[in-house]
C-alpha cells in the first residue's frame, strides 16, 4: 500500500493535463484490456434486461487463508458512466454460523489495467497486497465484500464508477438467501483509490441505491479534487510515471467518447501503452519508471480544457452536490502530498452542512503512512456503527 501510490500524484495529474485534451480525436479508438478467458466474468445476453444488482451467476470459492468462512464470487448487473449495463464482480466472505452478520465492503488500492489484477483474482494468488486487513474483519464475525471496482475494463481512475459498482456488489450479496446476509447492516471501508471508491459509494447511496441499508463508512487517503491535484503540477520523469500513464488510459476506457489517446502518443508513448494495456501493478510500476510526459506525448503545449477539467470534476467528490445519508469516519495525513488534506475539509464541511455525521481523524506525516496507522480507527468506528452506538462528529 505504502508502494502504489503515494509519491505518484505530480506524475499522474501532469499526465493526464497534456494527454487528455479538449473534444474527442477525429482518430484512434481507446485500448482496452484482453477479455478474461474465464467464462465466469462474460455478460450473458440478456444483461441489459436485468436491473442494477442482480445477481448473473454465482460459485463458490476457498477462503480458508483468510479465516474461517465459506466463499463466493457473484457476478452482478451494474451501470457504467455512460448509463451502459455491465457484468462485474464481488468476492464474498461469511464467517460460518449465524445469520444476518455486519457486512463490510472492503474497497482494495487497484492500479492496475489488466483484469486478472482485480481481487477475485488476487485473493487467490498471493497478489492481494491488503490482505492482512481482511482476517481482523471476519475475526470480528463480520461478512466481508470485496468487489472489482474498476470493473470489466479495469477503468484505472473513474472514482464515481467504482462507487456505483460497490453498491449494486452490495446489493446482489443480500439477495441470495445461502449467504445468510438478507438483513445485515452495511459498512464501508477503503483507503486512496479504494477510498475513492468507497466515498462515492456513500455519496451516491442516498440516490443511486436506497434500499441498502448502509451505517457506517470510513474512508482514509481519499483525493477528492483531482483539478487542484493537475493544476501546476511538473512534467519531469518519475519513478512511479507508470502508474499516471496507466491512470489516462483507464479513464479513457470509461469515457471513450470525450477523448482518445492514440492521436497524441510519441512512438515511445505507443509502446509503453502497448507494454502495460494488460498488465498488473507492479509491472506497471517497472515498465514507467524514469519515463515522462515529453517522452510519451507529442503535444507538450496543451493545458487543462473544459472537457477535460468536466472529466475530473466528474471523479471528484469535492465537485458533486451529493452527499452520505450515512455516518462517516474520515482519516488522513496532514501532509499527504498525494491528496490534499484542504480538499478533504472543505468536502466533509460540505457534507456535514447537509447532515451528514462526520468524524475526521487527522494523522502525521504523509499518504503511505496514514494507510495503516488509521485502520484500526477505521475498523473500531464501523464495529461501533454495528453495535447501535450513536455516530460522533467533529463537524
Amino acid at each position: 500500500m505504502r508502494t502504489l501510490l503515494w509519491r505518484s500524484a505530480a506524475a499522474l495529474f501532469a499526465t493526464l493535463t497534456l494527454l487528455l485534451i479538449a473534444g474527442p480525436p477525429a482518430e484512434g479508438q481507446p485500448t482496452t484490456p484482453a477479455a478474461d478467458p474465464d467464462a465466469f466474468y462474460w455478460p450473458p445476453p440478456d444483461l441489459a434486461a436485468h436491473p442494477n444488482g442482480a445477481v448473473l451467476r454465482t460459485r463458490p470459492v476457498d477462503v480458508s487463508r483468510y479465516g474461517n468462512a465459506d466463499g463466493w464470487q457473484i457476478l452482478f448487473r451494474s451501470t457504467n458512466s455512460a448509463g451502459a449495463p455491465i457484468a462485474a464482480t464481488t468476492t464474498l466472505m461469511v464467517p460460518r454460523g449465524g445469520v444476518d452478520r455486519p457486512l463490510v465492503s472492503y474497497q482494495a488500492i487497484i492500479n492496475s489495467l489488466g483484469t486478472q489484477c482485480g481481487p477475485s483474482h488476487t485473493l487467490f494468488t498471493g497478489q492481494f497486497q491488503e490482505a492482512p486487513a481482511l482476517g481482523p474483519i471476519l475475526a470480528r464475525g463480520w461478512a466481508l465484500a470485496v468487489p472489482d471496482h474498476l470493473g470489466p475494463t479495469s477503468a484505472y481512475g473513474a472514482a464515481r464508477l467504482g462507487g456505483q459498482i460497490v453498491l449494486d456488489g452490495i446489493r446482489a450479496a443480500k439477495q441470495l438467501p445461502e449467504m445468510r446476509l438478507v438483513r445485515s447492516p452495511v459498512g464501508l471501508v477503503g483507503y486512496s483509490g479504494g477510498g475513492m471508491a468507497t466515498g462515492w459509494a456513500a455519496a451516491l447511496a442516498p440516490t443511486y441505491a436506497p434500499d441498502l441499508p448502509i451505517v457506517g463508512v470510513a474512508q482514509g487517503g481519499v483525493p477528492t479534487n483531482l483539478n487542484e491535484m493537475a493544476t501546476g503540477l511538473g512534467f519531469a520523469p518519475h519513478p512511479l510515471f507508470g502508474l499516471a500513464f496507466a491512470a489516462t488510459l483507464g479513464l479513457e476506457r470509461e469515457y471513450p467518447s470525450r477523448f482518445v489517446v492514440e492521436p497524441f502518443l510519441t512512438p515511445a508513448g505507443a509502446a509503453l501503452r502497448d507494454q502495460i494495456v494488460n498488465a498488473c501493478s507492479q509491472q506497471i510500476i517497472d515498465d514507467g519508471a524514469g519515463h515522462s510526459t515529453a517522452e510519451v506525448t507529442r503535444d507538450a503545449g496543451a493545458v487543462l480544457t473544459a472537457p477535460l477539467r468536466a472529466v475530473f470534476d466528474d471523479n471528484s467528490l469535492v465537485a458533486s452536490p451529493l452527499a452520505p445519508r450515512a455516518p462517516v469516519f474520515a482519516w488522513h495525513g496532514a501532509g499527504d502530498q498525494l491528496a490534499p488534506l484542504d480538499s478533504t475539509t472543505t468536502t466533509l464541511r460540505r457534507w456535514c452542512a447537509s447532515g451528514t455525521r462526520v468524524l475526521l481523524n487527522v494523522l502525521p506525516g504523509d499518504h503511505g503512512p496514514a494507510a495503516i496507522e488509521g485502520i484500526p480507527g477505521a475498523f473500531g468506528y464501523l464495529g461501533d456503527r454495528f453495535a447501535g452506538v450513536p455516530a460522533p462528529s467533529n463537524c
